[in-house]
């Protein structure tokens, strides 16, 4: 049984992958067979066990690919580097007294406060600007294609706007090249603390802009034409109709939009990682967690940072499940 274990959790030669492979096509054949026979299953068999065949796999799926490794990460953030000596909360004090990881903190913050406002206003503007107008759908193409490309993709292409020269050499970065014109002095817009920072949001702000005017586009033409009209028969001017009956009417999309962006930008990695490595006083938690659990192989370390990533996302999820049971509500 434990030379099994081990075959299957580490293969090392190319006959025991295949062999790994043959015994997990074989656990899925079994698994299907026995929904199969639940399907068409002699009326005497108990509802329990066509609920495990169905809701079985999935859970044990979800519990092994999920939960265990979240209990087990909570655990090995109270143990050293190797996972061996046990001590407590030192790795959090660590995190929350060293300068370093002080400022991977307050970067973090500024991802999650900065990126979901901005995407979201240009979103919401444009989503009004646009809409209804004769080139609609080729303007809102424009601002949702940079949601097809990838992180590092989108990354790569906006190191090439970024690129610096020294004064007195072509430049062929983009927004240097414009400076240049401008009689301006390049400027090294990725090491240049802090204001690097703001350079690598406007990246993430560039990508997620689509996404939310993606949402509330659709929200504003679920809009009511008889609101509309009420309004425009007391007169309200265009100003008016936005603060006080598009925005109030699509609150629910409003919050969805900014509550997903701001767990997605907890989590951003691609971007911090693919421009600037962490340096320069970049970092944020995720790109430190990686740092420090798979370059560092400071298991308990980066531990601690998983565990942090999670505690700021779960209240932003419940509060996103909350307004939209409220909005469910209201409707």
């Amino acid at each position: 049984m434990e030379a099994l274990s081990d075959l299957l959790l580490e293969p090392s030669s190319a006959p025991e992958k295949f062999l790994v492979m043959l015994i997990a096509i074989a656990l899925f054949v079994a698994v299907m067979a026995v929904i199969v026979f639940v399907i068409d299953r002699p009326k005497n068999l108990p509802d329990w066990v066509a609920f495990l065949a169905f809701a079985g796999p999935a859970a044990l799926l979800v519990g092994f690919g999920l939960v265990y490794p979240a209990l087990r990460t909570v655990y090995q953030s109270f143990f050293d580097r190797t996972g061996d000596a046990f001590v407590g909360l030192d790795n959090f004090a660590t995190i929350f007294t060293s300068q370093d990881f002080r400022t991977v903190l307050v970067n973090t913050v500024v991802w999650v406060i900065l990126v979901p406002l901005m995407s979201t206003f240009i979103g919401l503007v444009y989503a009004v600007l646009v809409d209804r107008t004769r080139f609609e759908a080729l303007a809102k193409a424009l601002i949702f294609l940079p949601m097809a490309i990838s992180l590092v993709g989108a990354t790569i292409i906006w190191r090439f706007v970024y690129e610096f020269r020294p004064a007195g050499q072509e430049q062929i970065g983009l927004v240097n090249q414009v400076l240049v014109w401008l009689g301006l002095e390049p400027y090294q817009f990725i090491i240049s603390q802090p204001w690097n920072n703001f350079f690598l949001i406007v990246i993430f702000v560039w990508v997620q802009a689509g996404f939310a005017m993606t949402v509330l586009s659709a929200a504003i033409k679920a809009i009511p034409d008889d609101i509309i009209e009420a309004a425009r028969l007391d007169g309200v001017n265009g100003a008016q109709m936005f603060t006080n009956v598009t925005v109030p009417a699509i609150r629910p999309a409003l919050v969805v939009v900014l509550t997903t962006i701001a767990i997605v930008s907890l989590k951003v990695f691609d971007i911090v990682r693919t421009m600037t490595n962490g340096n320069f006083g970049t970092s944020v938690v995720a790109n430190e967690f990686y740092e420090q659990a798979f370059r560092q192989f400071n298991a308990g370390l980066g531990s601690a940072l998983a565990v942090i990533l999670f505690v700021l996302v779960v209240p932003i999820v419940i509060y996103n499940i909350r307004q939209m049971r409220l909005a469910e509500e209201i409707r």
